[in-house]
């Protein structure tokens, strides 16, 4: 075994190879009004780190749970660390990046937990996985089931976007469209499994789903030069990005490759703050969200305690944005960076940019700022309707060129 489980609440650990989502003593306590407890965190042994430690030069691999089987099946990162030159200059801040996880191969943040848990699936011989989305983690679960020859039963909202929806389609995997919300799914998911079986990789109720997202954070480690950035700006709804996220970087720091995890900035709409709440107020109670950032829009965040115990940890912060500056925002990133994100990525640039004095306030305009660009533009078009057009065409003649002043 190169690792164990450890309850987020209680602390209790399981040393087992059987399969585990939640500590079983504090998952009682959830009735659905608050923060669910009992969520697992996946430990490394010693000896895995060790190992780590020792090499030159260090890939998600080596910290996986489960280390992959055949990478050139699904091959997971390295995403680009971009340096968009025209905004640094807006914004006077340097050394800012943004972390193109939009170029995965199902065009999302997703893929790194699915591919973890299908890596899971195939060491304990399960050929089916089920899980609910409101799009994204159902297109990577499909996008990896195709290509790893597995079953994925898929909940999503029956008002996600159409093109993630028709993502999961394609990939030939068996969607259940549900009249209700993210919430409703995920519990019809969770319930489905109990009755037929398979692999549940909801996010944060798998632990494993945390280990995959991790990734990003050793790929990030290597690509500054084997250092961790300062601070990073992370789009959040459920938790489970940006817990990943803290989680790649304990791991960095126990095995003895870096000395500090950089402050984690959680990055939430005003329209779907639940997360943030927790951390400002110690609120951890489920709210109504209604944002159109579709992908981080969460009623009650399945992994809201984790998510803001790590961002307390790291020294960080949160920054809520209206749903006008995410989309906004959108448009910046394609017309100064040559960036389409999906709104939810998106607002994770929309906080850097309200947060910018406090940031250089807290850390100076030299700080190694990374922001997460999580999802691509290209699956959510909708969102840039009556704000972008087609132009109308024009006659094929001479003087209608020189009618053109541009």
């Amino acid at each position: 075994m190169r690792f164990y489980y450890r309850c987020s609440d209680c602390g209790r650990k399981f040393h087992t190879e059987k399969l585990m989502y939640q500590c079983p003593d504090c998952s009682r306590e959830n009735d659905g009004s608050h923060f669910p407890k009992g969520n697992l965190i996946v430990e490394l042994e010693d000896d895995v780190l060790k190992a780590a430690a020792a090499k030159e030069h260090v890939t998600p691999d080596d910290f996986y749970p489960y280390p992959s089987v055949d990478k050139e099946a699904y091959p997971i990162g390295i995403t680009p660390l971009m340096r968009p030159r025209r905004l640094q200059e807006k914004l006077h801040l340097g050394r800012m990046s943004l972390k193109l996880d939009s170029q995965l191969i199902s065009g999302s943040f997703k893929d790194r937990a699915s591919y973890e848990v299908a890596l899971q699936a195939k060491a304990l011989g399960e050929k089916k996985i089920v899980l609910a989305s409101t799009g994204n983690a159902g297109a990577a679960a499909s996008a990896v089931g195709a290509a790893m020859g597995l079953d994925i039963i898929l909940f999503v909202p029956a008002t996600a976007p159409v093109n993630k929806l028709m993502q999961s389609v394609l990939y030939g995997a068996h969607v259940v469209p549900v009249k209700g919300s993210y919430d409703d799914a995920f519990a019809l998911s969770i319930e489905y499994t109990k009755r037929h079986g398979g692999i549940n990789r909801n996010t944060a109720y798998n632990p494993m789903s945390i280990e995959g997202k991790k990734s990003i954070s050793i790929e990030l480690f290597e690509q500054l030069g084997r250092k961790a950035p300062d601070v990073i700006y992370v789009p959040v709804g459920d938790g489970c990005i940006i817990g990943g996220v803290a989680k790649g970087f304990y791991d960095l720091r126990k095995a003895g490759l870096i000395d500090r995890v950089p402050r984690l900035v959680a990055c939430q709409s005003t329209a779907s703050d639940a997360i943030s709440r927790a951390i400002d107020n110690n609120d951890y109670r489920a709210i109504s969200a209604t944002t159109r950032a579709d992908s981080i829009s969460v009623d009650l965040p399945a992994n809201g305690r984790m998510a803001a115990g790590c961002v307390k940890d790291s020294g960080g912060w949160a920054v809520t944005v209206s749903d006008q500056d995410i989309l906004d925002s959108q448009l910046v990133l394609t017309r100064m960076a040559g960036v389409l994100a999906e709104p939810a990525a998106a607002c994770a640039y929309a906080a850097l940019e309200k947060d910018r004095d406090h940031l250089v306030s807290e850390l100076g305009e030299d700080a190694e700022a990374v922001v997460l660009i999580t999802g691509t533009g290209f699956k959510d078009m909708k969102a840039f309707e009556g704000r972008a057009a087609i132009p109308e065409a024009i006659e094929n003649s001479v003087e209608a060129l020189d009618s053109l002043h541009f």
